[in-house]
């Protein structure tokens, strides 16, 4: 994975990625591999030889974001850390559950708000010793969810709001401890887990109207701007939310 215009370099450097076995989390360590550095990857199967796509140039760890106790243990894995990219989760809503129902609701909240906190707190003296330029970046995966009120997804919706909330609170927390952390309010972008949305010809087309650039994004879309963020050139930058989405959240 490459830009034409722009290369990163994080030789040295080590990347832990919740839920990169595929989507938008793979794309991620794709492209931090391609930069050079250490990348560890979660999923929630045994093993790696478990998921369809090759990820043999990774380290891989198990990890489900509704245990606590897989949580709580992911710090003792590592000697050193510099950059966590919080990708785990999926949308309830594709694997047939109903989103309005308060236990839903409850895992929802767990997985991606309330589990990435946990993890975040315990990995966070690892990184306040990075010596990684422009200090270490925690980036949080945050959807356009965050800014409206979509009915399939009450509970996913609810958390990623609930995520820069949390983006800004950890931000100001941990800014004297050498940790930058940012989110990325990713549009609707190809995936497994946007498949049925892109197939259904009147939700792809309603939604790619409201789209300035006139196009759904591309897990690549996404790894560039997580680079960015954890680069030495976002070394002012945190507490942010970039909304990468074509300008969705700003069309009328």
């Amino acid at each position: 994975m490459s830009w034409p215009n722009i290369r990163f370099d994080f030789s040295g450097a080590t990347v832990l990625i919740t839920g990169g076995t595929g989507g938008l989390g793979l794309a991620i360590a794709k492209a931090f591999r391609e930069a050079a550095a250490e990348v560890t990857v979660t999923g929630t199967r045994a093993s790696a030889a478990a998921y369809d796509e090759n990820l043999r140039a990774y380290r891989y760890l198990q990890l489900d974001m509704e245990d606590r106790d897989q949580v709580d243990l992911v710090n003792t894995q590592f000697d050193r850390l510099d950059i966590v990219i919080n990708c785990a989760g999926v949308a309830m809503f594709a694997l047939g559950l109903d989103e309005a129902d308060p236990d839903v609701f409850e895992r929802a909240l767990s997985m991606h708000l309330s589990g990435v906190q946990r993890l975040s707190t315990r990995i966070a003296p690892l990184l306040s010793r990075s010596k990684l330029p422009g200090r270490a970046s925690i980036v949080n995966m945050a959807s356009m969810s965050s800014f409206f009120g979509i009915q399939l997804l009450p509970a996913y919706g609810a958390a990623k709001t609930g995520l820069l909330g949390l983006t800004r609170a950890l931000a100001v927390r941990w800014g004297s401890q050498n940790i930058r952390v940012n989110a990325i309010a990713a549009g609707l972008t190809r995936s497994r887990m946007t498949s049925p949305l892109l197939a259904d010809a009147g939700i792809n087309a309603s939604m790619l109207s409201r789209v300035p650039l006139g196009r759904h994004g591309e897990p690549e879309d996404i790894a560039g701007a997580t680079l960015f963020l954890c680069s030495a050139a976002a070394s002012w930058i945190t507490g942010q939310t970039v909304c990468v989405d074509g300008g969705f959240t700003i069309a009328g």
